[in-house]
């Protein structure tokens, strides 16, 4: 007996992969549920279900950027610290100095643009072709939510770099924060509720009434951990309800 074959038998090894049945569709199905790994997997697919010319795809392109964005960000976060003092130097010394840095950081920008276009496209899809109907009506509300927090994590994401266009594209931003209704100092019953520039939605954003150190930490946290948190149980939520909503949607015919 070979060494593959007394590691495939031993007990570790069973433990994870649980296969063992015999070559037939009922049994391929256990052997995928039975999988640590596999079992991420549906057990089957409609044959519709995968036709580009109706998902175009969008869903899977966006997940695997943010896959890209996640390790790109990791690596960068080793050159990166979010001070005012140090902010735009790391910048510098990643682009010039760091082996692959201009490579690292652009691919990790380029993602980023990239995954707002396809979460933009996917939902474009989602709604053209009625995918947002029962029984998918909860997913479009998580696909929403999902969209906002991609929307806010290519926001403060802008901040990091720490230079002019930075700063004048973050205070543009956050200056429209004062108008939101209710929770801004110059939005609609904003004053009537005793909001400030110094208590209002755009102060607590920046830590401040004005763009400067507080910002830039507080947008680095919700850029590196709290936003990505959110949106990785949000992507939990939503492709599970694809599985309980009975799989990728398919053209209407063959529902």
């Amino acid at each position: 007996m070979s060494t593959w074959e007394k590691i495939k038998r031993s007990q570790i090894y069973r433990s994870v992969f649980r296969h063992g049945y015999k070559d037939t569709k009922p049994n391929r199905m256990h052997q995928i549920v039975s999988n640590v790994f596999l079992h991420l997997h549906p057990t089957s697919v409609w044959r519709h279900a995968t036709d580009i010319r109706f998902t175009w795809g969008m869903g899977g392109i966006t997940f695997l950027l943010f896959i890209v964005l996640t390790v790109t960000g990791v690596i960068l976060m080793f050159y990166y610290r979010p001070t005012a003092e140090y902010a735009y130097a790391d910048i510098k010394y990643l682009e010039h100095d760091v082996p692959f840095g201009m490579f690292l950081r652009n691919m990790h920008r380029w993602a980023a643009h990239l995954m707002v276009i396809t979460v933009w496209l996917h939902m474009l899809r989602v709604f053209l072709t009625g995918s947002y109907k029962p029984p998918r009506e909860f997913n479009w509300v998580v696909g929403v939510m999902l969209l906002v927090l991609t929307l806010l994590l290519s926001f403060t994401g802008y901040l990091l770099p720490w230079d002019q266009l930075a700063m004048w594209a973050i205070t543009v931003g956050t200056n429209m924060a004062r108008a939101t209704p209710f929770l801004g100092h110059e939005g609609p019953f904003g004053t009537e509720l005793g909001m400030k520039a110094d208590n209002d939605i755009r102060f607590l954003l920046l830590g401040g009434t004005q763009v400067g150190p507080p910002a830039l930490l507080r947008f680095y946290v919700l850029h590196c951990i709290a936003l990505p948190l959110l949106a990785v149980a949000f992507m939990i939520v939503h492709f599970w309800r694809v599985r309980k909503d009975g799989g990728i949607s398919r053209p209407p015919e063959h529902e």
